[in-house]
Parts: C-alpha cells; structure tokens; sequence
C-alpha cells in the first residue's frame, strides 16, 4: 500500500477522499484508487449513504485514472470478500 506522510494527507483536498468527512482512502492517483477499491470493505464507523457516495467518488476517479473495476457496486466487493454487507 502506498503511505502518504502526514504532511502530504494534509495537502489532499477533502474532495479527493473516497470518505472526506473522516479523510479515509485517497483518490489522489491510480495507486490510491486501487488501495481504497481493496480496502473498501475494511472501512468502519461509516454509514451506507456515505459508502454509496463514496463509491461514486471511486468511480469518477476509476474512470480519470483509467483503472479497470469489475464490481458495478461498492456491497459485490464485500460479497467477492466473503463479508456480510453492513446495515445501518
């Protein structure tokens, strides 16, 4: 996984998170898009309506960086993990 310093999360503008609220998962470059679609499913204290809007961000940014994405919705890569789909 690609580290960011803490400077350097920092300069990351809060829309370039797939969570900005709690500054979780970069979207800044491929790399990033990549980790955040792998961890998706390990993120906690967040809510659904927040992982949907999360997923869209992941999209737009697979789409800017040209990144295959298999799934077409955040809940298949819990699926695909063998983890139960979180309720609210």
């Amino acid at each position: 996984m690609s580290k960011l310093s803490h400077e350097d999360r920092a300069k990351v503008p809060e829309s370039e998170y797939a969570f900005p609220k709690e500054r979780k998962e970069p979207l800044n470059d491929a790399r990033h898009v990549r980790d955040a679609i792998a961890r998706f499913d390990q993120v906690e204290g967040v809510t659904n309506k927040e992982r949907d809007e999360a997923w869209k961000r992941i999209v737009r940014a697979v789409h800017k960086f040209n990144i295959e994405l298999q799934e077409e919705d955040w809940r298949d890569l819990f699926k695909r993990n063998g983890h139960t789909v979180p309720e609210d």
